[in-house]
């Protein structure tokens, strides 16, 4: 089920998604520990990352060490990104990606994201001054279109790969159905139809036959997960041990699951700092804790939490009875 993207192969593509504010290092690392083909960093504004800015830089920080890493760019400017790709060539990453399917309006406004996919000319432009600049891979991400009347997926794809592009991501909905309604995995067939290279799916991955469903819907050559994996990072690991073996692996132990998320709150710490670190954490250990007994009611205490040694101590005061009771 090995795919290449360019000169990088991937062994399992089943792949973490780019998402502002998730898939940050901390994030990343600790879903490559459980298992992932590739992890993409959160979405770059490519002329923040020229500027170094303190705090955009800290998203890609680590290329190297997270090999093969895929850093993802957004701009509208092709000479903008074509440098933002290169800067990012030079601190290691594996792969460039560039997005073209973000639906957020402050993103949209600035002709960047999805934006572009009303404007085939300077998405093309764009993509061929980033592959001309890079001597490694790059690849696009997008949605299906603009809106229903407007679902030109295929078309960009084939854009994409005559400018060298080397694989295509697509989240099954349009821009302006943002997260509403069903990811249309049919619909990315077309895309896969349009083009030779790679075709990676995305959208509603929440469960092992919800990631098998998308491949043979989309006819994808693999598939991308983003909130399917909220305070799951082992769900990634799962998808791949079901798609290679038809059997399913069980979640982690409550215990196991007490290791992680310590794990992971403090490598947000040690990333960002103790007090943005605090508050960066609050969201990741709301999934984490999502469906246990009582977990209304912790979430609620942690995010009113601003010291560090009180919310280590009110995560272990609700998990352990959890691990005691699981045992008894």
């Amino acid at each position: 089920m090995s795919i290449s993207i360019g000169n990088v192969i991937i062994d399992d593509p089943v792949i973490l998604a780019p998402m502002s504010g998730v898939s940050d290092q901390p994030f990343r690392k600790i879903v490559k520990k459980y298992g992932a083909g590739l992890v993409v960093s959160e979405m770059i504004a490519s002329k923040a990352m020229i500027r170094a800015a303190k705090k955009t830089m800290k998203m890609s920080s680590g290329c190297a060490e997270e090999h093969p890493l895929s850093v993802q760019l957004a701009g509208c400017e092709p000479h903008v990104v074509a440098e933002a790709a290169k800067l990012n060539e030079d601190r290691g990453a594996a792969i460039i990606d560039i997005n073209m399917g973000c639906p957020v309006k402050k993103v949209v406004n600035d002709d960047a994201g999805s934006a572009l996919m009303r404007d085939e000319l300077l998405a093309g432009r764009i993509l061929d001054a980033v592959v001309r600049a890079v001597n490694i891979p790059v690849t696009l991400k997008m949605r299906t279109g603009w809106d229903m009347d407007c679902r030109n997926a295929p078309t960009l794809a084939k854009i994409a790969e005559n400018c060298g592009i080397k694989a295509v991501t697509v989240h099954g909905r349009t821009r302006n159905q943002f997260y509403k309604g069903k990811s249309d995995w049919h619909f990315i067939s077309k895309v896969k139809k349009a083009v030779t290279i790679p075709v990676i799916g995305n959208g509603d991955v929440t469960c092992l036959d919800d990631a098998k469903t998308l491949l043979k819907k989309s006819k994808a050559n693999g598939v991308m997960i983003g909130r399917g994996c909220y305070g799951r990072p082992w769900f990634l690991g799962q998808v791949i041990h079901y798609l290679k073996t038809g059997t399913e692996l069980p979640d982690p132990s409550i215990s196991e699951q007490l290791t992680i998320l310590l794990d992971h709150y403090n490598n947000i710490l040690s990333h960002y700092g103790v007090q943005a670190g605090i508050k960066i954490a609050r969201k990741h250990i709301g999934w984490y804790s999502k469906g246990l007994p009582g977990s209304a009611e912790f979430r609620s205490q942690v995010m009113r939490q601003d010291d560090h040694s009180q919310v280590i101590d009110t995560i272990n005061k609700f998990y352990i009875p959890l691990i005691e009771l699981k045992a008894a």
